[in-house]
């Protein structure tokens, strides 16, 4: 027999290679813990990746529901997904989507404690009881067969495979109203679902480029695209460079054992579209004679399809309110967004009506750990929700924030040596959780970025210069974000939380610590203004593209600067650093104990005539 097995073993099994799966394998790699990371594609991104070709979207909203404005409302993720963003937007000027799936196999390949296995699909589970011991793998390519132990299993498969294989506890469809109490449900649940789409490509030309549709591709007519879009929400004229995500089909299927059905069809509906728009009749021709079809996915953009049921189920409440949960590890804004599940073939139907959520929303971990299986967890579309909340929770920016803190949550149940549901009860490890996502950059609405314990807070801080809104002692402030403006939260404190130099002052420009006490340093943490209250995400939308500042880095980062420790009252150079674009620079200096002070040189920033920083954390 031509197939090979393998034993393998690992501390957290990751299943699903897409925007929750990348950054939740990472953080808990990063967090210490050994990982496997298994996706069933030959590349990572899930419905971001060149297969799709999805754009990022998240708490900071797009098109008539932006949610953002500088030192007032930035809701833009931080943590891992900023940190690919920011290196997107550097190393990948030219928005190319196969450079996308590169950057990501790139963080996953230089990760000594993550092993990625591509083109690798999780099939099976063995149970004991209501624990999970082994994952069973299967790789068609190579022949090979894998069981994976863990102690952990996440599943961000998006469909749910390892969880249902687990026997976990699963929902379908559309809740009716009176199921959760909520005003947004349907009268009667159904079995109905949000849609698939597949996007595509076109470029421009100096010439007439023809185009001859295929027999079984679909025919629209003006008045069967009456409420859908010609060209790109925001456009002054008509552009095809990118595709039409209100080509959607297949929500009144089953999203998963139809699939291929759902393909072809989406294939026949995208091409009638693109016939419609090149070759229809008179006024219905839509100046696209000199465009020309580049790219088309053969990979449904799935939305919507099973949602486990986790300890807390998430509901339309608890988003509109903003309800606060004191085991948040990510959070959310997207509108709740609706779709209505036949698609293109309702046409008198709006293709999605959103419903604005007032504030940023919590995102507990008790809404992504199983009810009924012992180490399971899950991140991403698959999460605990009600088909309404879903609807907001889905997008990619939110789900790749749950991923992070999936991955941080299990990495320390395997640290502390207990079970996922031992963790998720615990308000000692729920602390624990917290510290190192803030630590690392994500947000968390109400928490104190700043430990108790960081020699920061005890330290004489002074600077170079300051302006009335932006304080050197701000760099110890509670958060590294305003989000106290319109469509914010109500829970964060206001003000700038950052330290920003005074303009008039002009470069360099420093920011100093001082303790009455030598203490001992081992680490300087900083995280850089990155302009969180713009969009900034891989697109090939030339319209939304121009929101952002793409190419290049953001203006606001610090981008050149110095640090020097003073000892015994000598002054050294710590570190130099040159050429920085990323928000979080993390410093491992080597004990230094002793230390009277800690002077931060900025020299030169992205962009921007003065300095920003947002927190300055010393262990």
């Amino acid at each position: 027999m031509p197939v090979t097995d393998h034993e393998l073993s690992c501390d957290i099994l990751v299943a699903g290679g897409g925007p929750a799966g990348v950054p939740c394998a990472l953080a808990a790699a990063r967090s210490g813990a050994k990982v496997i990371l298994c996706q069933d594609r030959p590349v990572l991104g899930g419905n971001a990746s060149s297969e799709v070709r999805m754009h990022i979207v998240g708490a900071n909203g797009t098109g008539r529901f932006d949610r953002g404005e500088e030192l007032v409302t930035e809701a833009r993720e931080g943590g891992i997904i900023e940190e690919i963003r920011l290196e997107n937007a550097v190393q990948n000027p030219q928005r190319s989507a196969s450079v996308f799936d590169l950057i990501l196999y790139d963080k996953c390949r230089v990760e000594p404690n993550l092993e990625l296995m591509l083109n690798t699909a999780v099939v099976g589970c063995e149970m004991e009881g209501s624990t999970i011991v082994a994952a069973l793998a299967e790789r068609q390519s190579t022949e090979d067969r894998f069981r994976i132990t863990a102690s952990a299993f996440v599943d961000c498969t998006g469909d749910g495979r390892l969880g249902v294989e687990a026997g976990a506890a699963f929902m379908e469809g559309r809740e009716g109203r009176e199921s959760f109490g909520e005003t947004l449900a349907e009268e009667k649940g159904d079995n109905q679902r949000l849609g698939s789409t597949i996007l595509l490509q076109a470029r421009k030309h100096p010439m007439a480029m023809p185009f001859l549709a295929p027999s079984w591709a679909r025919p629209f007519s003006k008045e069967d695209l009456k409420l859908r879009l010609y060209a790109n929400p925001g456009e002054e004229e008509p552009t095809h460079e990118y595709g039409y995500w209100w080509a959607e089909w297949g929500g009144t299927r089953d999203t998963i054992k139809d699939n291929e059905e759902i393909r072809d069809e989406l294939l026949a509906i995208s091409l009638g579209i693109w016939d419609h728009i090149k070759n229809g009749p008179g006024e219905e021709r839509f100046q696209a004679d000199n465009w020309a079809l580049d790219w088309i996915g053969f990979l449904p953009g799935k939305r919507e399809s099973r949602r486990f049921v986790g300890q807390h189920i998430l509901t339309e409440h608890d988003l509109l309110s903003s309800r606060s949960f004191p085991d948040a590890i990510a959070y959310g804004g997207w509108s709740l967004d609706l779709h209505p599940p036949e698609g293109v073939d309702a046409p008198d139907i709006e293709p999605c009506v959103q419903h604005p959520v007032p504030e940023l929303y919590d995102i507990p971990l008790r809404a992504c750990v199983a009810r009924d299986v012992e180490n399971l967890m899950f991140a991403g579309r698959n999460l605990s929700a009600t088909h309404i909340a879903f609807s907001s929770t889905r997008v990619m920016a939110t789900c790749a924030t749950v991923g992070q803190g999936v991955g941080t949550a299990a990495a320390v149940a395997v640290a502390k040596g207990k079970t996922i549901s031992e963790v998720a009860e615990d308000p000692e490890c729920i602390d624990a959780i917290q510290r190192h996502l803030l630590d690392d950059d994500s947000f968390l609405i109400g928490l104190d970025q700043i430990a108790e314990t960081d020699p920061v807070r005890s330290a004489r801080i002074t600077a170079s210069s300051e302006l009335p809104d932006g304080a050197a002692a701000n760099v110890a402030s509670v958060q590294t974000r305003s989000v106290h403006g319109p469509s914010g939260s109500s829970r964060s404190p206001a003000g700038s939380h950052r330290w920003i130099s005074d303009p008039q002052a002009g470069f360099p420009a420093w920011i100093q610590f001082e303790w009455p006490e030598p203490i001992s340093l081992n680490r300087i943490q900083l995280i850089f203004d990155t302009g969180l209250h713009r969009h900034l995400t891989l697109s090939h939308h030339d319209g939304y593209t121009s929101k952002m500042q793409w190419g290049r880095p953001q203006e606001e980062t610090v981008r050149d600067y110095e640090i020097k420790i003073r000892v015994g009252g000598e002054w050294r150079c710590a570190k130099e650093v040159s050429g920085n674009y990323q928000r979080l620079n993390r410093h491992e200096l080597g004990l230094s104990p002793g230390t009277e002070a800690v002077r931060i040189t900025v020299r030169k920033t992205n962009g921007l005539d003065h300095v920003r920083i947002a927190a300055v954390q010393i262990g």
